[in-house]
């Protein structure tokens, strides 16, 4: 049985939605918190429909009470040696892409909250066990690129390509792609989820799928 582990998730029709998928592959789904919304929210529900009182889930109140409960955790308190090999992190800060990896039974796929990913400290320790989804860059992708970063700019959230390019190349983690690829375009956490999860069934012969 594999694991899905939600880290700070913060939009809960996503969870909702992972933990729907968790069900029908058969996956156990962790909740890192803080948590962006309540457990008993109606959305969260509401998107898992029935399948949410059939969900194996599991909330834990930080990271290190994550890895401390699923036993992947060493003396200081930092991820072992074995647990690092049972986990993989789900970034764009990663030259591994995930079909390049090979998963095993009771491994944890790791995805970061919605609005900045997995922590760039917890990335740097695990560089190793880094993976990323291939995707088309913006200019291939969207044909109102321009108009979404214009966008980004008026709400705040934009930065101009000479500050992005300068942040990822002083990525702590020290295996960005390409330096000058950042994207507006991205899978939502549920499609991202599905994807990466099935991978690892299909090469752990799932029913119905070639090994």
């Amino acid at each position: 049985m594999f694991n899905v582990v939600l880290f700070e998730p913060e939009i809960p029709s996503n969870t909702g939605a992972i933990g729907r998928t968790c069900v029908v592959a058969g996956a156990r789904l962790h909740l890192v918190g803080p948590l962006g919304f309540d457990i008993d929210d109606h959305k969260l529900k509401r998107a898992g429909l029935a399948y949410w009182e059939s969900l194996d889930v599991t909330v834990y109140r930080d990271w290190a009470d994550f890895l401390e409960r699923c036993g992947l955790a060493d003396e200081s308190g930092r991820v072992s040696e074995a647990g690092a090999a049972r986990l993989h992190l789900l970034t764009k800060k990663a030259r591994l892409t995930y079909a390049q990896a090979s998963y095993a039974d009771e491994d944890y796929l790791v995805f970061g909250k919605e609005s900045a990913g997995l922590p760039e400290e917890l990335l740097a320790e695990l560089a190793e066990r880094c993976e990323r989804i291939p995707m088309l860059p913006d200019a291939s992708a969207l044909d109102n690129r321009e108009e979404w970063a214009a966008r980004a700019d008026e709400l705040g959230g934009g930065a101009s390509t000479l500050e992005h390019t300068a942040l990822m190349q002083r990525d702590i983690c020290g295996n960005f792609v390409d330096p000058d690829d950042w994207r507006i375009s991205a899978l939502n956490l549920a499609n991202a989820a599905s994807i990466v999860l099935y991978e690892a069934l299909r090469q752990n012969g799932f029913p119905g799928m070639d090994a």
